[in-house]
């Protein structure tokens, strides 16, 4: 497993301190931001792919960014623009789930036949109704069925995870076991907060965070997951989304502990 970190300024000045260590950064697919952090650690690309959402996908951009960066898999969110389906978020009628579902796997396929199954991989996504994506992508059962049907890895988000499970009244245990880890390839974690009972995540980790994520990595280190190529911490970022909590002091003292973590879950055998 290789340790990443999301590029940011504040992560860039603590590895040229050596306060902290990486193995190689995320980077979304940004000429500048993919320039810049190479220079310090190898990199590989987060490719902004949604799958039923009305958007086209550039896939000679991708192969380019494939072959100039450390990136084996091509990435997608399972997810849905609601309005494009004539359905409310909250819908979970058959009709629906099998709308979705061809619309889904039609993209995915998109995607597949141009770089393989083998090295695609599918995203969890959490509940947020300013994306319109429907509450029936995020069921894990939903879930399995794409990436196995697509014959495609899983991409784990923890923070997505816990955010769905908690929409849909399921302790989160219980929503990772009926994933597909059998196929995970890399694992996102970052911290979740309770914005007045909204749950946002890429924040600071919180007790509950850590916990989850020790959980998952004790299922890896046991064989009971699948073994990720990539463990991925989510804080910090560049631009309006990310740089307001992209502290120095966060990413100081959780980088090193993730860190620790994961190279202490080796699996068993």
């Amino acid at each position: 497993m290789k340790f990443a970190l999301n590029y940011s300024p504040e992560a860039a000045a603590l590895l040229n301190e050596k306060l902290i260590d990486i193995d190689l950064y995320k980077c979304a697919d940004w000429d500048d931001m993919i320039a810049t952090a190479s220079q310090q650690r190898p990199i590989y690309v987060h490719f902004p792919l949604i799958t039923a959402y009305g958007r086209e996908y550039d896939l000679e951009r991708i192969a380019k960014l494939r072959a100039q960066t450390q990136t084996h898999y091509v990435n997608m969110h399972i997810a849905a623009r609601a309005s494009l389906f004539n359905m409310s978020i909250d819908a979970t009628d058959k009709s629906h789930a099998d709308s979705l579902t061809k619309a889904i796997l039609d993209d995915v396929q998109k995607v597949t036949a141009r770089f393989g199954s083998e090295n695609v991989i599918l995203e969890n996504v959490p509940w947020d109704p300013d994306y319109e994506i429907p509450l029936l992508v995020m069921m894990p059962q939903f879930i399995r069925q794409i990436i196995e049907t697509g014959g495609c890895g899983l991409l784990l988000d923890l923070s997505h995870a816990l955010i769905a499970a908690s929409r849909l009244n399921m302790d989160v245990a219980d929503y990772l076991a009926q994933l597909p880890t059998d196929r995970l390839r890399e694992l996102h974690v970052t911290g979740v907060y309770d914005d007045n009972g909204y749950l946002r995540d890429h924040f600071p980790m919180t007790t509950e965070d850590w916990a989850l994520f020790e959980r998952a990595m004790e299922h890896i280190h046991a064989d009971a997951w699948r073994t990720p190529e990539i463990v991925a911490c989510e804080y910090g970022g560049i631009g309006p989304m990310f740089e307001w909590r992209s502290k120095r002091e966060v990413i100081a003292v959780e980088v090193p502990r993730m860190l620790d973590t994961v190279r202490a879950s080796v699996p068993t055998k």
